[in-house]
């Protein structure tokens, strides 16, 4: 199913390993919810028609819309987890309760936790942020990296803050990442939001990322700011929002250059293609209509290989779309959580 939209609709291990914690399931409540994975055949979820932050949600049922309670605001606290391998991942967690559904959201290359702030604000759940190996605050260890040790770094961090199964959302090389957690972690993965990503970066792409790898380390990263502003962001955008504009190249600015290309030549190799016919969960696939990094065809060929799964295009938007348009990004994740 493809779309075009500017605007945001109204609102264990690897295979069958066990996970290390048995953590909680989704949600234990009995109670209404805005979100609700334990019904994952329920053909018509009830769709979330106002904002959380007025204190109800709205929501249709049979041509009866009714009010419910909203969950209690998030507890915000920071922590550092250590995977499997010694490397400490750290990690933000918005703690809505035991009865809250549960998201984590993985952010793109070069960015950090902070990448989906303006989206876990408007989400109806619980929502684990953290910085992907390399990045931020967490370890920057030697390479290689894959994205099936990032995946492995995720189900760690899960197990660490007592998680089972989640809405696994991911941002360009954040959902490459996801796709390669749902793949080796089925059983943890509840949904997949799918933001302007892809399982394979095409024929060229090791080369492709190798150079850019290499211009990092042999001229500075300020050597690819002007090359990824105008790709991150439509020219409207960085002509209105200059401040969000400059917070994105200061991120990008204070990265590991090693850990960078390390991360760059990750995902030229990645090719999760032969593994997305088998994925089974709900999925959400949206893509800017501008996105140059990952374009709309690529968006088109997940949706084609996932049975299932939905797709969206932006209008007007580039390659970072979580900070172009978050509310519209949470919205398309909402729908996913009442699934």
């Amino acid at each position: 199913m493809l779309t075009l939209s500017a605007a945001p609709p109204p609102p264990e291990g690897r295979g069958n390993r066990p996970s290390a914690s048995t953590g909680h399931p989704l949600t234990r409540s009995k109670v209404p919810l805005p979100v609700n994975f334990t019904d994952a055949n329920h053909a018509h979820p009830s769709p979330l028609i106002s904002s959380p932050q007025h204190g109800v949600c709205r929501f249709l049922h049979s041509n009866e819309a009714h009010t419910v309670t909203t969950l209690p605001a998030a507890a915000r606290s920071d922590g550092t987890a250590k995977t499997r391998d010694g490397t400490r991942i750290g990690y933000r967690l918005h703690d809505r309760g035991a009865a809250a559904p549960r998201a984590v959201l993985i952010h793109s290359l070069a960015m950090d936790r902070e990448f989906w702030e303006p989206v876990a604000a408007e989400l109806p759940a619980s929502v684990l942020l953290y910085d992907c190996r390399g990045h931020g605050a967490s370890d920057k260890p030697a390479g290689p990296y894959t994205v099936e040790q990032f995946a492995d770094d995720l189900a760690d961090l899960m197990d660490h803050v007592g998680w089972r199964s989640v809405l696994v959302g991911g941002a360009s090389m954040g959902g490459t990442v996801a796709l390669a957690f749902a793949v080796a972690y089925p059983a943890r993965t509840a949904a997949l939001g799918l933001i302007d990503t892809t399982s394979w970066y095409g024929a060229d792409a090791p080369k492709a990322w190798a150079e850019r790898a290499g211009k990092a380390v042999a001229e500075g990263l300020s050597s690819l700011v002007a090359y990824q502003v105008t790709r991150w962001f439509g020219d409207a955008f960085r002509a209105e929002n200059p401040a969000l504009v400059k917070q994105a190249v200061d991120v990008f600015l204070r990265n590991d250059v090693k850990a960078y290309a390390e991360t760059c030549r990750m995902l030229g190799t990645a090719d999760i293609r032969p593994a997305l016919s088998s994925m089974k969960m709900p999925t959400a696939i949206v893509v800017g209509e501008e996105d140059y990094a990952t374009p709309v065809a690529m968006s088109e060929a997940l949706n084609k290989a996932i049975t299932g799964s939905t797709l969206k295009v932006l209008k007007g938007a580039r390659h970072l779309t979580p900070i172009e348009q978050p509310k519209t990004i949470a919205a398309e994740l909402s729908l996913l959580l009442q699934g």
